[in-house]
């Protein structure tokens, strides 16, 4: 019996020497007030309901931020990359991917794009401010923005408008009556393009339950023009759609075909609003905002379709749309003009 206690007291020599215990101990652990679960202290969420963990000096130099997908609706915080680091190398761009759980290439799109964009939505606040401090670190400057805020004004729809010499008169749905806004109100015009592309897929088993092949597939896109345009009014935030909207306020320079009307539109704005600043960098950053800000996707059964005798089709429908996405965008320009113009170049 003594020689086999001595045995097993004997050290592995494959096994490395450890001077710390295996994960924490239950003093360390923290208590979600939300769920009452215990989390590690490495987090800053709770791990079982995602709520806000309370703040702990003891435990603050341990603290990880984390990041997951948010549905719908659920409001989160936005870290906001304003400048990249001081002497910007591979190195730094390595650093910034591994940090925010980037592919090094959708970060290098952000950090060249030179212009305010997301690095992550984050679902705690003090998740996103452990992200601004190690961003921080490592010589780059961040805001952290809300998406209340960026829902704080949301955009009206126009159907139509008037050219004035002193105001743009605005006409939204349902309404008969216009609402005027001095041209010097107007601060801010965005354009952007919507794009939504539809793919059907007809499917059917395979001999002997193997697995399902595709039998037809369609694919459908459509696109719109869209601008908004912002006051310095608290609900100063219209929409003009391309496809939806009345030009006859354009007069004699209306044409036949939307595209023309709508550039001849934005130039008889831009002309007018002498104080606003117009922005189409939509289109040139799209791709960069991907990563943080994803493209809107829906699938939904179609049913199926009876071929022939023995042959069933299920059919479904997968819908992308970038609406939000830029929504999302035009909104953070406006929020930057509000209250940090000093980040945005003219």
């Amino acid at each position: 019996m003594a020689e086999e206690q001595e045995d097993s007291l004997v050290w592995d020599e494959d096994e490395p020497l450890r001077t710390e215990p295996r994960g924490f101990s239950q003093e360390q652990m923290r208590a979600c007030v939300a769920c009452g679960r215990n989390n590690p202290p490495t987090r800053a969420g709770c791990l079982y309901c995602g709520a806000a963990l309370p703040a702990d000096e003891a435990v603050a130099g341990l603290l990880t931020p984390s990041l997951r997908p948010l549905e719908k609706w659920e409001q989160g915080f936005n870290v906001i990359l304003l400048s990249r680091p001081q002497n910007f190398s591979s190195d730094s761009l390595n650093d910034i991917a591994s940090l925010f759980k980037l592919e090094t290439e959708d970060a290098k799109r952000i950090v060249e794009a030179n212009v305010p964009l997301p690095l992550a939505r984050a679902a705690t606040r003090q998740d996103a401010s452990l992200f601004e401090k190690s961003l921080n670190a490592l010589g780059g400057k961040s805001l952290i923005v809300a998406d209340r805020d960026l829902d704080a004004h949301q955009s009206k729809r126009l159907r139509a408008i008037e050219i004035k010499d002193d105001a743009l008169l605005v006409y939204t749905p349902g309404s008969q009556s216009a609402q005027q806004i001095p041209w010097g109100e107007i601060v801010l015009l965005v354009a952007g393009r919507r794009m939504e592309r539809r793919l059907e897929v007809a499917e059917r088993k395979g001999n002997r339950g193997s697995e399902k092949e595709i039998v037809n597939a369609s694919e459908f896109s459509a696109d719109a023009l869209r601008l908004d345009l912002y006051s310095n009014a608290d609900d100063g935030a219209w929409r003009i759609n391309a496809d939806n909207f009345d030009f006859s306020g354009l007069g004699q320079l209306k044409t036949l075909v939307a595209a023309t009307n709508f550039q001849a539109l934005a130039q008889v704005l831009r002309e007018h609003a002498k104080n606003a600043v117009y922005d189409d960098s939509y289109l040139r950053v799209r791709h960069a905002l991907n990563s943080v800000w994803p493209l809107e996707q829906h699938t939904e059964a179609l049913g199926w379709r009876k071929e022939r005798m023995g042959r069933v089709n299920t059919e479904a429908a997968t819908t992308s749309d970038n609406e939000t996405q830029l929504t999302r965008y035009s909104r953070l320009l406006h929020y930057l003009r509000l209250h940090h113009p000093e980040e945005l170049k003219a």
